[in-house]
């Protein structure tokens, strides 16, 4: 388990129940974290955010300082972090992108496109022409490349390695370079490789990955005599719901990039982290509605649920946690409370799978107490299926200035 931060304690207890479920930020918890990664970063080394974790406009805003840029992947995402965050830069990703998007994406300036297909960039190519007649327009080509041994096993999520729907084939990679590298499509400039293949990944495990899309990359420039400038080597970087207290080692991956990057002085290698970056600085409170016995075990409902926090249900994980007693009680009817040491904590919903934490310690459990489930900063309420049941929606607090 790990304790919230005081700041997000005493929001957690100070609120009304009426005013719960709610979404916790603690935006110097983040800030602190993203300094730490910048700074175990070489400076060679470009961080984009991939935005898909968390878009919370407070949440880009607290990482501008440290990031290099942030990565989008539809034209929602695309138009939503343009207004968070103007005049950063942008790289439009991700499968499927539609001509309206692609078009809206060159009017509001962005010129870096990691391309997933040739019919993408047959269409990029000619809607550039249409919409930014004068403009050039960056092109890093996405390829769904082999992972190095043992990677695939290891990893929490694949997006590459096998057949999947991300990124170009290798089997047609010269071919998509003799397109861009033709009188065809002047407008479009051929500038580097992508390749975010798994998640879930630990710092070694990262560099391999690295070491190997950069060589391929290398390679593949040789043989069409081109000089690459930029790799993109995704994200994916681990995080722990096991053991939330441990991190991605930053220090030993970053030491390992920047060997990378003198061994390829001539380009720049670019990281696009989501999760790693704001899964810490976010928590989900609620308050334990009631504990009731089943069958040998014990149970406690808790306010909100799974269509808040997807994430445990989504992973097949335990969301961690930390039970805040509350000593409080304002009604005539006497509380219900844990008989064991163990409890279940699921939500409202009518369905068994709303299951946020198996058999968590939680001796002497009662009806009023809070509960406040940790590395709830990523991939929770954004990938939540928010109105099943029409529960209420929880409340978000973006907190600055605590520590500790």
């Amino acid at each position: 388990m790990t304790d919230p931060t005081a700041a997000v304690r005493d929001r957690a207890l100070s609120l009304p129940a009426a005013e719960l479920p709610a979404y916790i930020y603690d935006l110097t918890a983040l800030r602190d974290h993203a300094e730490a990664v910048r700074a175990a970063l070489p400076g060679r080394v470009e961080l984009y955010y991939a935005a898909k974790a968390n878009p919370d406009p407070e949440i880009l805003a607290a990482l501008a300082p440290y990031v290099d840029g942030y990565e989008v992947s539809s034209g929602g995402e695309l138009t939503h972090v343009h207004q968070a965050v103007p005049d950063h830069p942008l790289a439009f990703g991700g499968p499927g992108k539609t001509p309206a998007e692609i078009a809206t994406a060159l009017e509001l300036g962005v010129r870096r496109f990691h391309v997933e297909s040739v019919y993408e960039l047959r269409m990029l190519a000619e809607l550039a022409a249409r919409t930014v007649p004068d403009a050039r327009v960056a092109v890093l080509l996405r390829f769904n490349l082999p992972l190095p041994e043992g990677s695939l096993e290891n990893s929490s999520l694949a997006m590459g390695g096998r057949p999947t729907p991300f990124g170009i084939d290798p089997a047609e990679a010269d071919e998509s370079v003799r397109l861009l590298t033709g009188e065809a499509y002047p407008q479009l400039e051929l500038v580097g490789v992508h390749a975010h293949l798994a998640s879930g990944l630990e710092a070694g495990e990262q560099l391999a990955v690295a070491e190997s899309v950069v060589g391929w990359a290398v390679a593949l420039a040789g043989r069409h005599g081109l000089r690459l400038s930029e790799v993109n080597v995704g994200g994916g970087m681990t995080v722990d719901y096991t053991e939330p207290e441990r991190r991605f080692d930053w220090a030993a991956y970053g030491k390992g990039l920047a060997e990378l990057a003198d061994a390829h002085p001539h380009l720049t290698i670019r990281i696009e982290p989501g999760r790693a970056l704001t899964a810490y600085c976010g928590w989900y409170a609620t308050e334990v509605l009631d504990v009731k016995h089943s069958r040998g075990e014990e149970f406690a409902v808790v306010r909100g649920g799974t269509h808040h926090l997807r994430t445990p249900a989504t992973k097949g994980h335990d969301q961690p946690c930390r039970v805040l007693p509350v000593d409080d009680w304002p009604h005539p009817w006497p509380r219900s409370r844990a008989g064991q040491d163990r409890v279940t904590l699921t939500g409202q919903l009518c369905t068994p799978k709303d299951v946020l934490a198996r058999r968590v310690p939680a001796a002497g459990l009662r009806a009023g107490d809070r509960v406040a489930f940790s590395l709830a900063g990523a991939y929770a309420w954004n990938i939540s299926h928010h109105d099943f049941l029409m529960h209420p929606r929880p409340g978000f607090h973006y907190l600055e200035g605590s520590r500790g």
